[in-house]
């Protein structure tokens, strides 16, 4: 089923030990997309260098990536374990860059640390020793959290996404905005027609538009008045078209076995509301 959505895109800023925390973030934030799109008109994109980058020689790599991918993100995922990264020339990681640039733009970021053991022939010590002073920076910007295995991060990260979509003033914002700039639209691409007849219903006691054929043409009512000129062809087909644009949107929905009848839906008495004030 197609429908619209607004896209809030996820910069994922890791080194490369912990690619198993990555691929479980995309794998989270799909099934949050699965179990949520539709109902909040609201999906999730990872982003990542490795899936979004394209070769080019324009510029500094990590530049490159945060003037075409991290700019474009309105929250960031970042995870740790022993390694940094590597140096940019201007910061210690290229993670690192990313998670500063981030918040210095006023944008959230979620930071976790693995506590996870590790086999002390595979720890590099001078990465390790910079991500404890990191981790150190991190904890005195504000709230950060650690993980011991995968399931705890995978239970972690789930929940907490949750929590931060719904109460983190900066995101609440501009999904906010972004619904209302698609309330804005929907509304400018419904006829002068459907307009004229979903407030009409909205207007009505019973919210019903009927809708009924006789020798004379088709008739369309709502709220005492007749749409149309049920003796002229066109008139009727007019105004047909204006009362599937809102059953199409499920402003409206049909009652009854006949066709007839078709009552105003929760969306409808919102949208006329809106149609109402943006007319005032």
């Amino acid at each position: 089923m197609v429908y619209r959505a607004n896209v809030l895109s996820v910069m994922i800023a890791s080194p490369s030990d912990v690619i198993e925390q990555r691929d479980d973030i995309r794998a989270i934030l799909s099934n949050w997309n699965f179990v949520n799109g539709l109902m909040r008109s609201l999906v999730l994109m990872p982003v990542a260098w490795e899936t979004h980058a394209v070769p080019d020689l324009s510029g500094r790599a990590q530049g490159l990536i945060n003037d075409r991918l991290l700019a474009n993100c309105d929250f960031l995922v970042g995870v740790f374990w022993t390694r940094l990264g590597t140096p940019t020339g201007d910061f210690e990681s290229g993670t690192v860059e990313e998670i500063t640039r981030h918040i210095d733009a006023g944008k959230p970021a979620m930071v976790y640390f693995s506590d996870a053991p590790v086999a002390p022939q595979l720890l590099d010590v001078a990465q390790y020793e910079n991500v404890k002073k990191f981790k150190t920076w991190c904890f005195e910007r504000g709230l950060v959290e650690t993980f011991t295995n995968s399931d705890e991060f995978r239970n972690k990260f789930r929940s907490q996404l949750e929590i931060q979509l719904n109460t983190n003033s900066y995101l609440k914002g501009i999904i906010d905005e972004a619904v209302k700039e698609e309330n804005i639209i929907e509304i400018s691409e419904l006829s002068a027609e459907a307009k004229e007849l979903l407030v009409a219903a909205a207007a009505d006691s019973s919210g019903h538009i009927m809708s009924f054929s006789s020798l004379g043409g088709k008739h369309i009512q709502a709220n005492g008045q007749r749409f149309g000129d049920p003796s002229n062809p066109r008139s009727s087909a007019l105004w047909e078209a204006a009362l599937q644009e809102l059953v199409s949107l499920g402003y409206v929905v049909p009652r009854g076995a006949k066709g007839e009848v078709f009552q105003i839906t929760k969306s409808g008495y919102d949208r006329a509301d809106d149609i109402k004030g943006a007319s005032t």
